[in-house]
């Protein structure tokens, strides 16, 4: 018996849906990752690109559990001597671009061993609010919440 290995002319990406609103931040992020990876698919090979287009939206209402919000803290440097700066998850979520928390978190979920990575993270579309420019793809709703009780917090 042979291994299947799928071929990029076989795969067929599809458009999904995912309100992020309650739902808890590392479960969503999980979720997404294995979504645009392809492994939930029968056909999953490692080195191809089989995963989905995944639209996100309500990301600026994703829920936090324990103490996140206040003590998880990203840090980064300038350059300039004395330049590192830090911000927590809560004022990443509160400020302009709350969804950089979310696709920071679905990064560090997929493989780190370069440009299919970054492939399929263009796969990734995160807005802030209710409304999403791909009404023309028709993506089907993919409800998170309902998978798990523990998916949702209120």
């Amino acid at each position: 018996m042979k291994t299947y290995s799928a071929k990029p002319s076989e795969v067929e990406k599809k458009w999904l849906l995912i309100d992020a609103e309650d739902v808890v931040l590392g479960r969503l992020a999980s979720l997404i990752a294995m979504r645009l990876r392809g492994k939930h698919k029968a056909m999953y090979t490692p080195h191809i690109d089989c995963g989905d287009n995944v639209i996100v939206i309500n990301a600026e209402k994703v829920r936090l559990t324990g103490k996140k919000a206040k003590f998880d803290v990203f840090y980064w440097h300038t350059g300039f001597p004395g330049g590192i700066k830090s911000r927590t998850k809560g004022q990443i979520l509160e400020s302009k671009y709350p969804g950089r928390v979310l696709e920071s978190a679905v990064r560090r979920m997929m493989p780190k061993d370069g440009s299919l990575a970054r492939s399929q993270m263009t796969c990734l579309r995160i807005f802030a609010g209710s409304k999403h420019d791909h009404e023309a793809q028709k993506p089907e709703v993919l409800d998170i919440s309902a998978m798990n009780p523990k998916n949702k917090r209120q």
